[in-house]
């Protein structure tokens, strides 16, 4: 009775996480008031969408997301060499310690996100498009690592594939990377990244609510409000 007492208080429950890819503030809060959302990625062409423009108001725009989320709240570089990520990166987590400071998968990329990871800030490694750069990301300490699963099959490959390979190498060698699956494209993308060992999922609120939907619940839910009415 003792050990198995030890062994269910030893036993971590982790579940796949769900963040919302966009910039637009009504979206993030529709999604918060559902009750599952945990965090938000963002990119500049989300930004410029909403009609973000200039440093000062996109930190603004930042640091409101982060007020309205208890989660984890992605912010891109637009610099592609080390100093110019590092600058950026700092200035992005200076404004909330929910911050996520996103850089692409480049050489200086990698050498970035060293540096985050050894200075305490969180990463996200953004435009993953192999078991590889996965390595490459996990080894240098990121925080997250994406994989653009949608634009993967775009290309004639298989995006899940992806992720259940480098779930199975994160597993293997220990890395504490968790994966979050990118370019999310309809709900059963959603499902089978939950299946292929996703740690999070990050989509448009489309997507999301698409899980919602199902003919069976649609046509169950009017006959019993249809007999409820004979009651």
């Amino acid at each position: 009775m003792n050990f198995q007492i030890s062994t269910i208080s030893n036993f971590q429950i982790t579940y796949m996480k769900f963040f919302i890819d966009t910039a637009n503030l009504a979206q993030i809060k529709e999604a918060h008031e559902l009750g599952i959302l945990d965090g938000v990625t963002t990119n500049p062409s989300l930004m410029a969408k909403e009609g973000i423009k200039g440093e000062a108001a996109i930190m603004k725009h930042y640091e409101t997301i982060c007020e309205m989320v208890d989660g984890d709240v992605s912010a891109e570089v637009l610099s592609t060499d080390f100093a110019g990520m590092v600058e950026e990166g700092k200035k992005f987590a200076a404004i909330h310690p929910n911050i996520v400071v996103k850089v692409p998968m480049i050489k200086d990329g990698i050498k970035a996100l060293k540096w985050f990871s050894e200075n305490g800030i969180k990463t996200n490694c953004t435009l993953v498009f192999s078991a590889g750069q996965a390595i490459l990301a996990a080894k240098a300490g990121a925080t997250y690592v994406s994989p653009f699963i949608g634009r993967i099959d775009d290309s004639s490959w298989d995006g899940i594939q992806l992720i259940e390979q480098i779930s199975h190498i994160y597993t293997l060698q220990g890395f504490k990377t968790e994966i979050l699956a990118a370019s999310i494209r309809n709900a059963l993308h959603i499902v089978r990244c939950a299946e292929a060992g996703a740690d999070v999922c990050t989509c448009p609120l489309d997507s999301i609510l698409g899980l919602l939907k199902h003919p069976l619940t649609d046509i169950g839910l009017a006959k019993f409000l249809e007999d409820a009415k004979k009651m």
